[in-house]
């Protein structure tokens, strides 16, 4: 950035909390801490037992109260701390859907900081009327919040050209890949990880995802029982949270059954850490992105397999499609439809060296300091548009 800078980043939901937006800003905090500027975190406190203010991998995390809470979604008093906080950065970055996302917009226009909404995604909650209520209502604070906001980021311009919000915003669109870093799996962890979750010939299918949904989980399940004669030691292994996802106990109940009749052909390994990631990935056949609406932009986790040598099945949703098409490392198939996702794993399982590419091309394509870099030159510009004549103070 030509000198460190005074950066804040503000989202609703921060570690420990997970999800690909969770992580995104996880990593861009990390690595631009690591580079020197002073980074601090707002958020909010989304479990009681989470301090209100600590340090982290040299990122300053700050905490606000929740007030209340609409089915994902937590109500805070984010807008006000957000005052303070604001004027002592240099710069700000929102990262959205975040309902109190366009208050801190509005303070960055006030104190004359610069400010970059990154938009992560569409919200669509759960039916039912309050959700659609809460759908309107962030989606008016989303507008709002990239209106005061100096540019917006997007993943790919695929999701841009569709995406009902951001192709009201053409001219501030600023296309950033995601941030993403996984090391190769070592082949003595990934057979400790097949033998702990009892993983047997496959192939082995993987989703790494939370228990939500808009992940179509219920496809994959279709997808597995039209596979099961064709692969009859087939199995599923599921990364992630699956069991008190914040608003989605009704989805959980619903599967549950399902998924409890496959017994052993469906591993639940829970929540991983980055140092186990690697030995995920690479028990792996085939990982799948099931994902049926926009709330899921590109899938990091696409890209994390592929570093680790694992083809994808990817749904053909814009930005989700994009990992896929840009590597050719995997196949495209239908939304929503079990029979499409059946085919799309018995082509990547009967013919994987069609989907095999060196590491290295995936690494061209998607680098974590390119993004980085990227994110902190667009700081600067904004930075110098902003004052010509030195930093802000």
């Amino acid at each position: 950035m030509g000198g460190s800078a005074r950066v804040l980043l503000v989202l609703t939901y921060f570690r420990p909390h997970v999800s690909g937006l969770t992580i995104y800003v996880e990593r861009l905090a990390r690595q631009l801490a690591d580079e020197g500027h002073e980074v601090t975190v707002l958020t909010s406190r989304h479990r009681r037992d989470l301090a209100t203010t600590e340090t982290v991998n040299g990122v300053r995390i700050v905490r606000v109260p929740v007030l209340g809470r609409v089915s994902k979604g937590a109500l805070t008093p984010m807008v006000f701390w957000a005052a303070r906080e604001v004027r002592r950065h240099d710069v700000v970055s929102i990262h959205l859907p975040n309902v109190d996302g366009a208050g801190v917009a509005w303070w960055g226009r006030l104190w004359r900081r610069p400010t970059v909404a990154t938009y992560h995604c569409d919200l669509l909650l759960p039916p039912g009327l309050v959700n659609r209520l809460a759908d309107r209502v962030v989606f008016a604070m989303n507008y709002l919040a990239i209106a005061a906001s100096h540019r917006v980021v997007a993943y790919t311009q695929d999701y841009a050209d569709h995406s009902k919000l951001l192709r009201r915003f053409p001219a501030k669109v600023r296309v950033i890949p995601p941030p993403v870093s996984m090391p190769e799996p070592a082949a003595d962890a990934v057979d400790r990880f097949r033998a702990r979750h009892q993983l047997g010939p496959g192939p082995i299918v993987g989703l790494a995802a939370r228990f939500a949904s808009e992940k179509g989980i219920e496809h994959l399940l279709d997808a597995f029982e039209e596979l099961e004669a064709r692969y009859p030691r087939a199995q599923v292994v599921f990364a992630g949270p699956y069991i008190g996802v914040d608003g989605e106990a009704a989805y959980w109940e619903r599967l549950q059954p399902r998924i409890h009749a496959l017994g052993h052909r469906w591993v639940f390994a829970g929540l991983l850490d980055a140092t186990q990631m690697p030995a995920f990935y690479g028990a792996l056949d085939v990982l799948v992105v099931s994902s049926v609406n926009s709330t899921e932009s590109f899938g990091l986790v696409q890209v994390e397999a592929m570093l680790c040598g694992v083809p994808v099945v990817a749904t053909d949703l814009p930005g989700v499609r994009q990992p896929v098409m840009m590597t050719g490392m995997g196949v495209v198939v239908r939304v929503a439809d079990g029979h499409a996702l059946a085919g799309g794993i018995a082509e990547v399982v009967d013919h994987p060296e069609r989907y095999h590419r060196p590491r290295v091309e995936i690494e061209a394509c998607f680098d974590l300091a390119s993004t980085v870099r990227a994110y902190t030159d667009l700081f600067r510009e904004l930075m110098d548009d902003a004052h010509p004549h030195g930093a802000a103070s």
